[in-house]
């Protein structure tokens, strides 16, 4: 998008912010000494950007939300952390999104391409990739980390250390405790999340071939149908994954997990 720098002159702007000249920032928004703001970024009204930030490229961020504050996090003592945040994302109105804490890695991270709706929160040492949908009050809490093409579904609850596989989905209300391997659907029942199928609809809206999805499905059932072990399952998958390189992508998911995969209800 082409524009000059527009400031609203109720924006209070710190002298050493580093703004692009061609940035907008709307009434009454509050950008801090060490906030960076990218060319074509465009910052709604009432928006506090504080902390140490680097917004990226042709962002737009809506009314009313709260960028790169302290996490929510007891041990945290000030320290120096940090917020990145790509280009060409969507954040849309009353989201939260925190810096990071020493513990973790020092840095909270959104990538690029990301459409982020209303009232979500990203916690301290999260990172978020890139293509990701998270919609309304979706949830993540410290040190969650979601690959690519992700869909978080409206209310989505993510316990801190999870990880979420590339082209995953999770319906909306998911309580989610443990990790989402890639292209898995989640879904909760009685308060725990299990696997429901593959994530095909959004497989085929992503240009995968017929066979891609069916070997994909060949690698969810043997993850969820076939009662194997995780090692089991590792062997048959890589027996699997030397035709299919989407296969693959479950092996590598599957060393990445700490908290476990989400398991079949029987």
């Amino acid at each position: 998008m082409e524009f000059e720098q527009d400031i609203h002159p109720t924006a209070i702007i710190h002298q050493d912010a580093i703004l692009h000249k061609k940035v907008k920032i709307g009434a009454y928004s509050v950008i801090g000494k060490s906030v960076e703001v990218g060319e074509g970024s465009e910052i709604g009204n009432h928006v506090n950007i504080t902390g140490n930030t680097k917004i990226g490229k042709s962002n737009k961020i809506f009314h009313s939300s709260s960028i790169g504050e302290q996490p929510q996090d007891m041990k945290y003592k000030n320290q120096e952390t940090y917020l990145e945040i790509g280009d060409r994302n969507t954040i849309r109105e009353f989201c939260t999104i925190n810096t990071g804490t020493v513990e973790g890695n020092k840095k909270t991270k959104i990538g690029n391409d990301n459409w982020i709706m209303a009232y979500v929160h990203i916690a301290h040492d999260c990172i978020v990739k890139n293509n990701i949908v998270i919609a309304n009050s979706a949830t993540l809490a410290g040190h969650v980390e979601v690959d690519d093409h992700v869909v978080l579904g409206g209310l989505t609850a993510i316990h801190q250390f999870c990880k979420i596989g590339q082209h995953a989905i999770t319906m909306g209300g998911t309580l989610l405790s443990q990790d989402v391997p890639p292209y898995v659907r989640a879904v909760s029942r009685g308060g725990m999340a299990f696997p429901n199928g593959i994530n095909s609809e959004g497989l085929k809206r992503r240009g995968f071939t017929s066979k891609a999805i069916s070997d994909i499905k060949n690698g969810y059932k043997i993850i969820y149908m076939r009662d194997n072990s995780i090692d089991e399952a590792k062997k048959e998958l890589a027996k699997l994954a030397l035709s299919s390189s989407d296969v693959g992508l479950y092996l590598d998911f599957i060393e990445r997990s700490n908290r476990g995969l989400i398991r079949s209800s029987g």
